[in-house]
């Protein structure tokens, strides 16, 4: 506290210096409020006239607007915190932690994301359907996993695996994103290939 306002603080009767401290951050608070809304108000103005004087596009001067605002609101959240007794270091200590929570996350469930992605578009797309057979190629030239298809969920895609050599039938499970990253050939039903 300031020596002006501890002078203050020892000047007045115990029951209002116990209001004091509390008073004091909160008007500093509702200072540094109104000081970013007017920050960010004639920022408006400005940068509207500059719009129309040098015919920025809209969408730029929102823009401009925007990040403008983010910082001016962000540095004024960030100080008001402060006034009332945050740490720094204790904001960021947090930021940090809960974006490195974050990212970890959503790296662990990225397959899994995926693959609820995939199956929206095999869903929407068509590229098959139940009862079809399909072949998944590893290239062009070199033949792949062939089945019908029996199932097709949100994660994977069960395929009854058909072939020449195959004496006892196998299921598989194929993850739904695998028929975005290979080459999928569909058999009509007299045996050729459809397109």
């Amino acid at each position: 506290m300031s020596k002006f306002l501890q002078s203050i603080h020892d000047g007045l009767p115990q029951w209002m210096a116990d209001w004091f401290d509390v008073l004091v951050p909160t008007a500093e608070v509702i200072l540094i409020v109104l000081g970013a809304l007017a920050i960010m108000r004639v920022a408006r103005m400005l940068i509207g006239r500059l719009a129309l004087t040098y015919g920025f596009p809209n969408k730029a001067a929102a823009l401009t607007q925007r990040v403008l605002g983010f910082f001016v609101y962000g540095g004024a959240m960030l100080w008001a915190l402060e006034r009332m007794g945050v740490s720094g270091a204790v904001l960021w200590s947090a930021f940090t932690g809960f974006a490195a929570v974050g990212a970890v996350a959503f790296f662990a469930v990225w397959s899994v994301l995926s693959n609820l992605f995939c199956a929206i578009l095999i869903f929407t797309t068509s590229p098959f359907r139940v009862g079809d057979l399909i072949e998944v190629l590893e290239g062009g030239d070199k033949p792949g996993v062939k089945g019908r298809v029996l199932d097709i969920n949100l994660v994977y895609t069960t395929l009854l695996e058909e072939g020449p050599e195959q004496e006892a039938k196998t299921t598989l499970q194929l993850p739904n994103s695998m028929f975005f990253q290979r080459i999928v050939r569909r058999w009509n039903e007299e045996g050729g290939v459809e397109f």
